[in-house]
Parts: structure tokens; C-alpha cells; sequence
């Protein structure tokens, strides 16, 4: 009986994060907020406002179900361990907040579309290269990657775990999608470049080239 209450348990989790990832991902799609722009035009400025909201919202009900119960531990950092383990994850942190000086904080909260009534379905912010981006493409990915697998880990997180895995790389794809609607060729040569979600030793922009790119981007979008 036990067994199959875990299973059935393990098998909600997956449920649950596959659900919330379609939906957030169909909330994001390009396709999706174009309709709501001709359909609801006035609806647009406040769109990415209410898509971060709901993001927040949703993400209880997985993760609430993830940390219901732990245990029993598949396995558990301790001693040398448990220090590299969690100075990775507080690395993890900081990087995040170093990394968002490169970011417009109000349009990413929905703020900036909010007061200038924006109507537009497209971001509005022009390619730009963080220091992190010369490395991967999706570095808030990777770092998340990161967080997420080192932490103890139960049958419970182990689903997460793999469920977010498996969404960020399917994720990285989608948004994609929208990056090579918005730069086009830029955004194509940076492809080529620089990997995805892994670092790899041998693909990696300098920070001249780095420059470079994003300085054609200004130049086409100015012309």
C-alpha cells in the first residue's frame, strides 16, 4: 500500500510541474500574446504583469506536493559535501542577483509596459549581452540547474528535479523561437557560437566580440 501511494504521489508531482510548465509556456508564447492583442488590445499593458503573477501563483501547488512529505533521502550532502554543495547554490544566488544589472528590471516586472500603456505583443528590449550570456545562452537556466541539483534529494525532489530539467531545456527551445522573431541574423550568429546550457570550454564569445554583436543589433534597429 505504501508503494502505491508513492507512486501515486510521484505520479501528481510530474502532473502537476508538467501542467504548470505547459501553461506557462503557452502564456509566454508569441502565438498567444498576439491573439490578445488584436482581440484585447487594451488587456496588453497589463499582460506580463498578470503572467508573472499567475507564474508565482501556479508554482504552488507542485511545489507544495513536492515538500509535503521527505524522504526517504536517495542521498543527503554532508561534511565537504554539504559546504561545496550549498556554496554552489549561494553562488547560484548571487550570480543571479549580480546578473540582473544587465536586465531591465521593468520590463521584465511588466512595469515599463504597465506606464507607457504598451500594446505590443514583442518585447521591447533591444539585444543585449551579459557577461554570463558570452558563456550560455540561457544563463538563468544553468544557474537554476545548478540550484536545483544540489540540493538532498528525495524520490519527490527527484521528480522535480528532472521534471525542471527536462523543462528547461524544452523551455530554451521555445524561447528561442521568439529571440529569432525579435533579432533575426544577430541572434543566429550568437546561436552558433555559444552553447545553450552547458558551458563548453571552446564556445564562448570574448567580451570585444560580445560588443560587437550587440552594436550591430543597435545599428539595424536605429537604421
Amino acid at each position: 500500500m505504501s508503494t502505491e501511494i508513492d507512486a501515486a504521489r510521484l505520479g501528481l508531482i510530474a502532473v502537476a510541474w508538467l501542467g504548470y510548465f505547459a501553461l506557462h509556456s503557452a502564456l509566454a508564447s508569441l502565438g498567444l500574446k498576439r491573439w490578445v492583442a488584436r482581440r484585447f488590445p487594451r488587456a496588453m499593458p497589463g499582460y506580463r504583469i498578470a503572467y508573472n503573477t499567475l507564474a508565482l501563483l501556479l508554482l504552488i501547488p507542485p511545489l507544495v506536493l513536492t515538500y509535503a512529505e521527505r524522504g526517504p533521502w536517495l542521498w543527503q550532502w554532508s561534511g565537504v559535501g554539504w559546504w561545496l554543495a550549498n556554496g554552489l547554490a549561494a553562488a547560484v544566488l548571487l550570480a543571479i542577483l549580480w546578473s540582473l544589472r544587465w536586465y531591465d528590471g521593468q520590463e521584465l516586472l511588466g512595469l515599463r509596459q504597465w506606464r507607457g500603456r504598451v500594446r505590443r505583443a514583442e518585447d521591447q528590449e533591444r539585444f543585449h549581452l551579459s557577461p554570463l550570456h558570452r558563456f550560455v545562452r540561457h544563463p538563468w537556466y544553468s544557474l537554476g540547474l545548478v540550484l536545483v541539483w544540489t540540493r538532498d534529494m528525495d524520490p519527490a525532489f527527484l521528480v522535480s528535479a528532472v521534471a525542471i530539467t527536462l523543462y528547461f531545456a524544452v523551455g530554451a527551445r521555445l524561447e528561442e523561437r521568439k529571440l529569432l522573431v525579435y533579432h533575426g541574423e544577430v541572434y543566429r550568429r550568437y546561436r552558433e557560437r555559444v552553447p545553450s546550457l552547458i558551458p563548453l570550454p571552446w564556445r564562448y564569445l570574448g567580451a570585444e566580440a560580445a560588443r560587437a554583436l550587440s552594436a550591430n543589433e543597435r545599428d539595424r534597429t536605429d537604421a
